[in-house]
């Protein structure tokens, strides 16, 4: 790898999500890291473009960047699966993909929660910030900011069921409502929900939408004819894709609304 080579694949990590290059590289490669994420891969350049591993992520990533980058999988590493892309583009953008799975994959969001409800706390008058009301609520408006930012990193910005990429009409939409949700790693667990245009975040939250452990979107009996093509909805539709660690909490959805789902 000469000089420019180096640079570019510099240049591209602090452009996409791996701001550090680490002392650690392997001959040939480059490593990079970020302080913002776990997530460390390794570089190296290869004819007619780059070979990229992960050399340190969290559970789920690998599976996650193989969906995303199928067409872009090559041979198997001691770290796992390699990518060959085949452009300056493509690794820039496979970066930017891993960066922002790392910073959304479970249970990321969960790792500078507490510091973030410290630091609005402290924003507030000492008396207000002892309230447990306050507390509460505090702790609800973080907690639902980091979940809509994981939602935006995990689904590439875009709708999971039509590809929307307007973020103004997308909402977070949680399978298991953040009310019944035990913990706060369950309420800020990125497979807990759907990043999805508001019309469908409309009926997923009030259960007149749901889907199947397939990712097919079931809509309630109410919502036909004139109102499923005022939505803009149509028979078919279905998650863009489904993890397996999404069914328990759509089987949860499901069973808030099983009185019209067989």
């Amino acid at each position: 790898m000469n000089l420019l080579q180096h640079a570019l694949i510099e240049k591209a990590g602090h452009d996409n999500g791996f701001e550090h290059v680490l002392p650690s590289s392997p001959e040939g490669w480059l490593a990079l890291g970020s302080a913002r994420h776990p997530a460390q891969v390794s570089v190296q350049v290869q004819e007619g473009g780059f070979r990229a591993v992960l050399a340190r992520s969290q559970p789920g990533l690998r599976e996650e960047l193989a969906r995303s980058f199928s067409e872009f999988v090559g041979g198997e590493t001691i770290s796992g699966p390699s990518f060959l892309l085949p452009s300056q583009a493509a690794l820039a953008g496979w970066l930017r993909r891993t960066a922002a799975l790392a910073q959304a994959l479970p249970n990321q969001a969960m790792v500078a929660f507490d510091g973030q409800v410290k630091s609005a706390l402290a924003e507030l008058e000492p008396a207000a910030a002892m309230s447990t009301e306050v507390q509460r609520m505090v702790r609800q408006r973080v907690g639902q900011q980091a979940f809509r930012q994981a939602m935006l990193d995990y689904w590439g910005g875009a709708c999971a069921v039509t590809g929307v990429a307007l973020p103004q009409a997308l909402r977070a939409s949680h399978a298991k409502a953040w009310a019944l949700c035990a913990t706060d790693a369950e309420r800020l667990d990125v497979y807990n929900g759907f990043l999805l245009c508001a019309n469908l975040d409309a009926l997923f939250d009030t259960g007149l939408a749901t889907f199947d452990d397939d990712g097919v979107l079931h809509l309630a009996p109410v919502v036909t004819g004139p109102a499923l093509a005022a939505l803009g909805l149509a028979p078919g539709l279905r998650l863009r894709w489904m993890d397996q660690r999404h069914r328990p909490y759509l089987a949860f959805h499901r069973a808030q609304c099983g009185w019209w789902l067989s």
